[in-house]
């Protein structure tokens, strides 16, 4: 077989291509303002404001001062958020499982909407809400603080 030398240098040249291509970084940047990390670096945690095994991991701010935040919840498949109100505006992204939710002060399956990965849900401050997961769940909240949560049923609060 023959092969041109623009072919025989281009596989030469392969492994030196490929050397360089190392896998992206798994340990979290922050410098400058700029926050990158994988979601391999993410540090899970109770929350104490939701019943377990529910999880969160923040992701940057601090959720009791007045300023941007962004965290992911982890939720168990058939996990029920229980109805409940936030002090501001809640911005949801589901990036795994489905996410049932809806606005109301009862829990009621029927009436929520089935939310899959790259669904959004936005809603007001002080709306009632509640859902349910299917399936593990990891949804990615963000907003401005101070975040908090208030249960409609307070024997639902974790913390009572």
């Amino acid at each position: 077989m023959k092969y041109s030398l623009a072919t025989l240098l281009a596989a030469a040249m392969l492994p030196l291509v490929f050397a360089g291509a190392e896998e992206t970084p798994t340990l979290p940047y922050h410098g400058n303002g700029h926050i990158m990390l994988n979601d391999c670096c993410l540090e899970w945690g109770d929350i104490g404001s939701m019943a377990a095994p529910a999880q969160i991991a923040v992701i940057e701010g601090n959720l009791s001062t007045e300023a941007p935040f962004t965290f992911r919840l982890k939720l168990p498949d058939g996990y029920k958020i229980l109805p409940h109100v936030h002090p501001a505006y809640e911005r949801v992204t589901v990036l795994s499982g489905t996410l049932h939710f809806a606005h109301g002060e009862t829990f009621d399956r029927e009436k929520t909407m089935a939310l899959r990965p790259g669904g959004v849900a936005i809603m007001p401050p002080g709306d009632p809400m509640f859902g349910y997961a299917e399936g593990e769940v990891i949804i990615q909240i963000h907003g401005n603080g101070p975040w908090g949560i208030e249960y409609i049923n307070p024997e639902d609060d974790p913390r009572n």
